[in-house]
């Protein structure tokens, strides 16, 4: 914007040596930044852009009250789309989005597309807009879509709704609307025919043949949509006579690391990728060429024939479900931060699957007490201690309450920054103490 002959001035609330050398270099630009919390616009604003400031923020408040237009970095890009520019493909959810849009952009590439994931995957889209890319592979937050009234993506995704960020938007309901924004200006509705609240967003583009609604399903899809059939991904929307025709898109075998929820996003991902005309092979072709992120219900070892399983990136209970919903036989590695959600629903239905369980974190003992009623039976052992060695004491705990056969699950159903510098890192030491044991035990791993 500067570049355009705007005056910009950046408001940071947070202060330090990286700030600051990033402000000398903004200054260079033309651009003023002002460190500290803000309560009102600087004189002469006529646009706001935020980028994670909740709704109830003072300076927002502010703008709201003097007329001032706030938007966020996802419609600024849109905004600033030259002539021409690349349509997105555009995706949200409480979980699975990353996997998803990494899955979409490995399908565009394999068709030939110049394909690049954008948005809250990492490259932000004000980035991508002018660049070479001829479709984008959106991944788009709450926080991003509460802001961003004028995206009219080309087909657009909700992959699940669950509760999640509700002391950010207030409550459930005004979550889910937001999420089910990104369907407001879409060429092609994708939905998720599992989830409720995702069918529930959907269902007002079913019936008005202005847009194509498309669902998706773990079970045999019916018209119009993508699901599956024994052990193959098929797709009963984007053919021909979908009433008596369905095509083979994909094996089970192809979907990796496999579990029934990235089963799920790898149907998002194929109808958004079908929607753009991409064909079946390349649809096979990405999930074949798909590398998973890291931290993702990941092997990392086998020892004494118990598999060790590394998804830290299950933050909340909702993935946390999924995560437990992929094995028969659990010791589960839990705890951190919950943010106010209830563990209750999680563990009754993951009960019947638990051999024992090994609590860490701030919040263990919401979920004992959670454990206490919904499987009494459950073995539980809590590792007290708030520094990140805790985690050895945590591996060698699950190797004593598991049997051969069994999986152990680092699947904590929290968000990590009580021990951890994050997500990765959480991961990364249970990966190391499940390597210590390893080299400790008679045969090794495998």
């Amino acid at each position: 914007m500067a570049g355009r002959g705007e005056r910009v001035v950046v408001l940071e609330g947070r202060d330090g040596e990286r700030a600051r050398a990033v402000a000398a270099e903004l200054a260079a630009l033309g651009v003023e930044v002002r460190f500290g919390e803000p309560a009102e616009p600087p004189a002469g604003t006529s646009l706001i852009v935020t980028t994670g400031w909740p709704p109830h923020h003072p300076l927002l408040a502010a703008a709201a009250a003097a007329g001032i237009e706030v938007i966020g970095e996802v419609e600024l890009a849109w905004r600033l789309r030259p002539g021409g520019a690349a349509p997105w493909l555009a995706l949200t959810g409480t979980n699975g989005k990353t996997t998803a849009v990494r899955m979409l952009t490995s399908m565009l590439l394999a068709a030939g597309h110049r394909a690049l994931a954008v948005g809250n995957v990492g490259t932000p889209v004000v980035e991508a807009v002018t660049g070479p890319s001829d479709v984008l592979a959106v991944e788009l937050s709450s926080f991003q879509l509460h802001r961003a009234p004028g995206i009219a993506p080309y087909a657009a995704a909700v992959l699940n709704v669950a509760p999640d960020h509700l002391d950010w938007h207030g409550s459930m309901e005004e979550y889910a609307r937001v999420k089910g924004d990104i369907f407001a200006r879409a060429g092609t509705v994708v939905h998720n025919a599992d989830d409720e609240w995702a069918a529930r967003l959907a269902a007002p583009y079913g019936s008005t043949g202005v847009v194509r609604s498309v669902g998706f399903t773990l079970k045999v899809p019916r018209p119009g949509q993508l699901g599956v059939v024994e052990d193959l991904l098929v797709d009963r929307a984007f053919v021909a006579e979908p009433e008596s025709n369905a095509e083979e898109l994909a094996s089970l075998a192809d979907v990796r690391p496999f579990a029934p929820h990235n089963v799920s996003n790898a149907l998002a991902a194929a109808a958004l990728a079908r929607a753009y005309g991409v064909p079946a092979a390349a649809v096979r072709q990405g999930l074949l060429d798909f590398v998973p992120d890291p931290h993702r219900i990941a092997h990392v070892a086998r020892v004494a024939e118990v598999d060790y399983v590394d998804d830290s990136k299950a933050t909340n209970p909702h993935a946390a479900a999924a995560s437990l919903a992929a094995y028969p036989s659990i010791v589960w590695v839990a705890g951190g931060q919950l943010k106010g959600a209830d563990v209750g629903e999680l563990v009754r239905r993951a009960a019947p699957r638990l051999r024992g369980a090994v609590l860490l974190g701030a919040d263990r003992e919401r979920i004992r007490e959670a454990l206490a009623r919904h499987a009494g039976n459950v073995p539980v052992v809590e590792v007290a201690g708030q520094d990140t060695g805790v985690m050895d004491r945590v591996v060698t705990e699950a190797a004593r309450l598991a049997a051969p056969g069994d999986t152990v699950l680092l699947a904590p159903a929290g968000a990590s920054l009580d021990m951890f510098a994050g997500y990765p890192a959480r991961g990364e030491a249970f990966a190391r103490a499940v390597h210590r044991l390893a080299e400790g035990h008679d045969g090794g791993a495998a």
